[in-house]
């Protein structure tokens, strides 16, 4: 008989189906609630992952703080069992053009950052303690490690907010992904500490998933490079930190259901290893004006 929830956004595909599966799979405890852009892509998943009962599909655009509100205001009538779990898992990558979510924010700060702290916020509330909260982040935001992308640039989020003018190139585009996987980190070691480091009953922990060749990230690169990403990048599994999506999927269903990590929060974590991330993901005032800038743009959504 399930018993607790565990909500995951971008659910559907990729990583956020993988951690779906291990979860379903390895305790008959969990109902999992696929929080997904396009329910009927949700049904589909829910199929595949044949656990009749044991799912639930619910419509959540992260590029949409009103649909995020919705959702909020929705979950408390889902006939699912307590929210034991949160996981801030889809992301996407714009390499060209202007692209802006509904509310006029550039899409990748919108969907990565904004949309999750939106809907931290706005079920917090809802959460069973104890409870987890687990953030995904990527290696790419700390410059210290090679990953072959540019180094984050934060200086402060309202120059975030906008595409550059005459839109996006392939080099800022990707940059603004790096930046926005250390605004996850900020996120998460703020709101650990707002929560007293466990002291309400909710953890919250980052997750470097891996390069995983092969993910949905790639979808908005010229097609050769798709190409090289979809037939090329499968061979570099044998490097250090490569994975596919379903042992990812296995470590991110760690952080949401392992006993071994109760009470583990305010951490990193680089698939299975705890690891520190990079030096300005522990700055205390970027982290503050992130999170200012943050709660501004969402409390302006009525």
């Amino acid at each position: 008989m399930t018993d607790k929830t565990a909500i995951i956004t971008g659910a559907n595909t990729g990583l956020g189906f993988e951690c779906a599966r291990t979860l379903l799979e390895s305790d008959p405890g969990w109902h999992v609630l696929l929080a997904v852009r396009d329910p009927a892509r949700g049904d589909d998943a829910a199929a595949r992952l044949d656990h009749p009962g044991r799912t639930t599909v619910a419509e959540l655009d992260l590029a949409s703080l009103r649909s995020v509100r919705d959702f909020a205001d929705r979950l408390p009538g889902l006939d699912v069992p307590p929210v034991h779990a949160l996981v801030c898992n889809a992301g996407l990558q714009v390499v060209a053009g202007a692209a802006t979510t509904a509310d006029g924010y550039e899409m990748t700060f919108g969907v990565n950052h904004l949309g999750h702290f939106a809907l931290v916020q706005q079920t917090l509330h809802t959460l069973a303690a104890p409870a987890r909260i687990v953030v995904v982040s990527s290696g790419t935001h700390d410059p210290a490690k090679f990953t072959g992308m540019p180094a984050p640039r934060y200086t402060q989020a309202d120059e975030l907010l906008r595409p550059p003018p005459g839109g996006l190139t392939g080099g800022e585009g990707r940059r603004r992904y790096t930046t926005s996987k250390l605004c996850n980190l900020l996120f998460s070691y703020e709101l650990d500490r707002r929560l007293g480091h466990g002291a309400r009953g909710v953890t919250v922990t980052a997750f470097d998933p891996g390069l995983m060749p092969g993910s949905g990230l790639a979808r908005d690169y010229p097609p050769v490079q798709r190409l090289a990403w979809r037939l090329l990048m499968p061979a570099l599994r044998i490097l250090p930190n490569v994975n596919s999506s379903r042992r990812s999927g296995a470590n991110l269903a760690a952080l949401v259901a392992d006993p071994a990590l109760e009470g583990i929060t305010g951490e990193y974590f680089e698939g299975t290893r705890r690891i520190r991330s990079s030096r300005d993901s522990y700055d205390l005032a970027k982290a503050a004006d992130l999170w200012q800038v943050s709660e501004r743009l969402v409390s302006a959504v009525r």
